[in-house]
C-alpha cells in the first residue's frame, strides 16, 4: 500500500513540474533559394523541432538532429549561439539574457523560427 501511495504521490510531482515547461512553437524555412522547383521527387514537409523552454534552460526531445542555436535580438545581432549536437537534450542559457529574443535552429539549409522571452 505505502508503495501504491508514493508512486502516485511521485506521479503527480511528475506531471506537476512538466506543466511549467512550455513548448516554443517553430516556423519553418529553407535557405536553399537554388534548389530546382518540381525535381518530381515529392518529399513531405521537414517537421519543425519540439523544443520546450523553462527559465533559462532549453529541452530538446530526444533522438533529435544536430542544430546550430542563435540566440537574437529584437535587431536580429545574434547574442547567443551554440551548437547542439544530437546527444544533448538539455541547453542552458546565459542568465545574463533578458526580454525578448528570436529563437533560431539551423539544421543544414532548413531553418526554424520562434520567440522567447527570458
Amino acid at each position: 500500500m505505502r508503495k501504491r501511495i508514493l508512486m502516485i504521490l511521485s506521479a503527480i510531482m511528475i506531471s506537476t513540474s512538466l506543466l511549467a515547461w512550455e513548448i516554443i512553437p517553430f516556423t519553418t524555412g529553407n535557405d536553399n533559394d537554388t534548389s530546382p522547383i518540381g525535381n518530381n521527387h515529392p518529399r513531405s514537409p521537414v517537421q519543425a523541432p519540439t523544443v520546450y523552454i523553462e527559465d533559462y534552460a532549453l529541452a530538446f526531445v530526444a533522438g533529435h538532429p544536430d542544430y546550430v542555436l542563435n540566440i537574437k535580438d529584437e535587431d536580429g545581432v545574434v547574442v547567443y549561439s551554440t551548437i547542439v549536437t544530437s546527444a544533448e537534450t538539455l541547453v542552458t542559457l546565459p542568465s545574463s539574457l533578458s526580454g525578448e529574443y528570436v529563437i533560431e535552429l539551423t539544421m543544414s539549409s532548413w531553418i526554424f523560427t520562434g520567440w522567447i522571452e527570458l
